[in-house]
């Protein structure tokens, strides 16, 4: 039987993956061992834009910034600092 809503034992998935299964295609499913999350289930089109969100948050650093962008950032951090020494006076 299932734990609460969504959330199935790793002795439940073996004994009703079917409705398991079927669940997962409609929303995620937790899976849990021990009563500890362990797994989700979900359909490839909530995997598929997980990756692309996932894609998006690309790790730079100041080097491998472009000019431009390193410009900006450099303009704002100015007029930040320029606020806060106005603000001290």
């Amino acid at each position: 039987m299932a734990e609460s809503s969504g959330s199935y034992s790793t002795s439940d998935l073996s004994r009703k993956s079917g409705d398991i299964i079927a669940e997962a295609l409609r929303r995620p499913v937790t899976i849990t061992k021990r009563n500890k999350p362990r797994l989700v289930l979900l359909n490839i089109e909530d995997y598929q834009r997980l990756i692309r969100l996932s894609a998006r948050r690309a790790v730079g650093t100041i080097e491998t910034m472009s000019d431009e962008l390193f410009a900006e950032f450099e303009s704002v951090v100015e007029a930040f600092a320029d606020e806060d020494e106005a603000g001290r006076l």
